[in-house]
């Protein structure tokens, strides 16, 4: 920083301002330092090592612990990261509200499963989500309400000169969550870490609240539980699909680690996506034992993850606003932290996200069966394929509003598709399949119509004069 104004003084005394704790401000401090001597968080194919495809167990082989599973119910809490906006979806509010099925949104179908599992539910809300999620509850009513406490924030850096972000504008735009690797601090500092404790409560299942394939299984629990594990971390096997995803690895020095796409050099993108030589992505399904995570806090004091530098912009939907850096961290990466720490491989069926309106589109149809009575979402059995490739324009389906208005009948039937790749603006009608491998072309400027109860399938082109097959 040589010759450079040292503005960490003035980042401190923004969050002080704030009222955010002195562990956090802490901990940003010393985010900072790395950010303004260069680095980038990187880590090196040299540094690592890949997992061999059996060096984790399989969840399939645990099916002996459920009964030790269902004795530890009692003292587990399931923790749903809930400051999502799906901002990438057209949402102005938090994504656990967005209707999934049967008219109930995720928040919903969460509650409900929290209810049916008869255990104790806690939401870690962001700065954004927090008072949209609280007025939702109200109005929902559940007979019992869940445990709710704050992520903290973090104030956005400018890439110019490594200054404060300020929009006049609107203020909050100036200030970013801080990853969801602040689950563990934020459990700290709200107390509630404590009070899960003082009531008994030893294991925690956290997961993302827009995946509805991760569910609490007693397997896992019973497994997590009575192999003593401090902190264990769901992967699945990654395919072509799963590139951009966080992948497991081994340590030079023995411990497993978890790797961004953003902290993987430049020059070794390649080796990052080889599904066939790491074979392993996070589902950001983990389970955590509180009573080491309080020893670790005590011995630490501090829980610094490996840092994550995302450049973004200012205002997300302001092009010409200023480029700045926002310091994340994922919780995965605390995999790294626990000693003795460990993975097991699940199927793809506990890791179904929606982060785009084309995973939506999946959610909502009949490739799952969903059951409104425990709001369980399964495979359906009789799907053709295990992996579909969605690709919808991004002109006509990427927000979710327009997506809604091109399928005011209903979403089509999609367990016996393999891919869809839809160009152009088309209108679905009721009742109709998609099969096989299906490509729908509109080239024209006017939204054409798939016809009620069509089965579409090959290469359909949509066309003033004629609309079908090819």
């Amino acid at each position: 920083m040589t010759g450079q104004k040292d503005y960490l003084p003035d980042f401190l005394t923004r969050m002080e301002k704030e009222g955010l704790p002195s562990i956090v401000t802490e901990t940003f401090a010393w985010y900072y330092q790395k950010v303004v001597s260069g680095e980038s968080g990187r880590i090196s194919d040299r540094e690592i090592r890949p997992l061999s495809p059996d060096e984790i167990p399989d969840m399939e082989k645990l099916t002996d612990y459920a009964p030790a599973g269902r004795e530890s119910l009692s003292k587990t809490v399931r923790i749903i990261l809930n400051g999502g906006l799906g901002t990438s979806m057209g949402l102005t509010g938090p994504k656990s509200l967005l209707k999934v099925r049967k008219g109930l949104s995720f928040l919903e179908i969460l509650l409900r499963r929290a209810s049916g599992d008869n255990m104790t539910l806690a939401l870690m809300n962001s700065f954004s989500t927090h008072a949209d999620t609280m007025a939702a509850l109200k109005e929902i009513a559940p007979e019992k309400m869940p445990l709710c406490f704050l992520q903290h924030k973090f104030p956005k850096i400018l890439q110019e000169n490594f200054a404060p972000a300020v929009w006049e504008p609107n203020p909050a735009m100036a200030w970013n969550p801080p990853g969801h690797g602040d689950i563990y601090t934020a459990l700290e500092t709200s107390g509630m870490l404590d009070r899960l404790l003082d009531q008994g409560i030893v294991y925690a299942f956290i997961s993302n609240s827009d995946n509805l394939g991760a569910e609490t299984d007693e397997s896992l629990l019973g497994y997590f539980a009575s192999e003593k594990l401090p902190f264990m971390m769901e992967a699945a096997r990654r395919t072509p699909a799963d590139v951009k995803g966080g992948h497991l690895a081994r340590h030079a020095d023995g411990y497993l680690l978890l790797r961004e796409s953003a902290q993987c050099p430049e020059e070794e993108l390649d080796a990052f996506r080889d599904i066939s030589r790491y074979h392993f992505f996070n589902t950001n399904n983990l389970w955590v034992n509180l009573k080491h995570l309080k020893e670790l806090i005590r011995k630490e004091k501090n829980i610094r993850l490996p840092m994550i530098l995302n450049p973004k912009r200012l205002n997300p939907r302001d092009k010409n606003s200023p480029p700045v850096y926002q310091v994340e961290t994922a919780m995965g990466a605390a995999l790294s932290l626990f000693e003795g720490a460990g993975a097991v491989c699940v199927p793809r069926s506990r890791f179904f996200p929606v982060k785009k309106c084309s995973d939506l589109l999946l959610v909502r149809s009949d490739y799952f069966l969903f059951s409104p009575s425990d709001a369980k979402l399964h495979l359906n059995p009789e799907r053709r394929s295990d992996h579909v490739k969605i690709s919808l324009d991004s002109r006509y389906y990427e927000k979710i509003d327009d997506f809604d208005r091109r399928f005011p009948a209903g979403i089509p039937s999609m367990k016996d598709c393999e891919s869809l790749t839809a160009e152009g603006d088309v209108l679905f009608g009721a009742d109709v399949k998609i099969q096989g491998k299906a490509r729908i072309r509109n080239l024209s400027d006017t939204q054409h119509l798939i016809p009620e109860g069509s089965v579409v399938e090959g290469e359909w082109q949509l066309q003033d004069s004629s609309t079908g097959p090819v």
